[in-house]
């Protein structure tokens, strides 16, 4: 389980709305105290607002999972609807990829080709490592870090690069020059300033805010990550040998799912939970299905969250490596939803127009609402605000659409539909 970029799209959406659009001020980091009071509440706000819309959608999804709904669903979803729900994830956030990775792109570069390099020629490179059996003692093992830690090694190294041309002032100091933001004390000293201990607790950031756009919007990314750790449940009963997961479990699973969701929401984390495709890839490789690996795995990130400083670190990362890794994570996602394509009959004509039609669809109408708000006034403003958001959710629209078409439109034959 982990944060879900499901929640993005939409979460970016309901901030675009003109009641939550930062002031122009925040965008010169030289104007920014972090430590403010008026700044400090000026993302409380928008945090509080946040949290209200996640923990409310939250029940929905705990309502979908354990009333059993999820699985009379399914029936109904099917590749059509799944590829362009995933594929909009990411794809409209192409932009935002470009403009971090564009404050350096030397530095963005170098993040790729060490992500690639790990990730896909080094892959099947084994390192000897020390290891501790009880029959053989200690001896060294072969494991496939490079397969497992690809982004984490890259991201170390470009990290490493950026403070070395940070001290040795290869990176421009002046905040407006081009590669500023490669700088590791670009962000200041975020670093210094936080505290050694920290612990999180419900309503931390104050009372939580609700609204109608901020709870359909956020729900369109509740029913694309439920879509999604489906998806997830299936492929790790198949890198495990079992079964495939029966009904109950994925409605448990699902009802789970929520409840971290609504903890999530309750934290303040600004993101909610889902199923880590991430990790089903790491249990292919380990070929560890144990439940008590990932308990561990929880105890380890429970304790790591309450020493500010580790946080404080990550936020420090330059932006051109977040770009960097954007490009790629941001692609494999995009990848990840066309590929569930494999599972219909892609020389159907009806096939292939659902497809393109659901994911142009969701890229243009997003495009057209975000630059003509003032032309979708019903007279009420809470409803003004749930339509901008979902039809600015390029996931919510392209998915729609290919749940209406693939459900109405009459289908001859469809040699694949079985196998999914």
């Amino acid at each position: 389980q982990g944060g879900t970029f499901a929640f993005l799209t939409p979460s970016l959406a309901m901030l675009s709305l003109p009641s939550w659009k930062c002031p122009a001020w925040t965008n010169n980091a030289s104007m920014v105290d972090p430590t403010s009071p008026k700044f400090i509440e000026l993302w409380q706000v928008r945090m509080r607002e946040l949290q209200g819309a996640i923990m409310v959608a939250s029940c929905f999804q705990i309502f979908v999972g354990f009333s059993g709904l999820i699985g009379f669903l399914m029936r109904f979803i099917g590749p059509l609807t799944i590829a362009p729900t995933i594929t909009l994830v990411a794809l409209p956030l192409f932009s935002s990829a470009g403009k971090d990775a564009g404050e350096h792109w030397g530095i963005a570069v170098l993040t790729i080709f060490f992500i690639v390099l790990f990730s896909q020629y080094l892959k099947n490179v084994p390192v000897p490592v020390p290891s501790y059996q009880k029959s053989r003692k200690c001896h060294f093992s072969k494991v496939y870090l490079f397969q497992i830690f690809p982004v984490l090694f890259a991201l170390t190294i470009t990290w490493l690069l950026c403070f070395v041309l940070t001290i040795t002032n290869v990176l421009p100091s002046d905040t407006r020059a081009y590669g500023y933001l490669a700088r590791t004390d670009s962000r200041g000293d975020v670093i210094s300033k936080a505290p050694w201990f920290r612990f999180p607790y419900p309503g931390q950031w104050g009372v939580p805010t609700i609204s109608l756009a901020g709870v359909f919007g956020i729900i369109a990314g509740v029913i694309s990550s439920m879509v999604e750790s489906v998806g997830d449940y299936y492929a790790c009963a198949r890198l495990s040998g079992a079964p495939p997961p029966p009904k109950h479990a994925i409605n448990r699973g699902i009802g789970v799912e929520g409840i971290g969701c609504l903890l999530a929401g309750a934290w303040g984390t600004g993101n909610g939970t889902t199923s880590y495709s991430e990790n089903v890839g790491a249990l292919g490789i380990t070929r560890v299905g144990s439940r008590m690996v990932i308990v561990a795995g929880g105890l380890v990130l429970l304790v790591t969250g309450m020493f500010g400083k580790i946080g404080a670190v990550f936020a420090s990362i330059p932006t051109p490596i977040i770009g960097g890794m954007f490009l790629v994570m941001f692609g494999i996602i995009t990848a990840v939803g066309v590929s569930n394509l494999q599972y219909t009959d892609m020389n159907s004509s009806r096939n292939i127009f659902i497809f393109g039609f659901s994911i142009f669809a969701g890229l243009t109408i997003p495009h057209w609402v975000e630059n003509n708000t003032d032309k979708l006034t019903t007279g009420t403003v809470q409803l003004d605000q749930v339509i901008q958001v979902l039809l600015t959710t390029g996931m919510f629209v392209g998915g729609f659409l290919g749940f209406f078409l693939d459900n109405t439109i009459p289908v001859s034959y469809d040699l694949a539909l079985p196998t999914w």
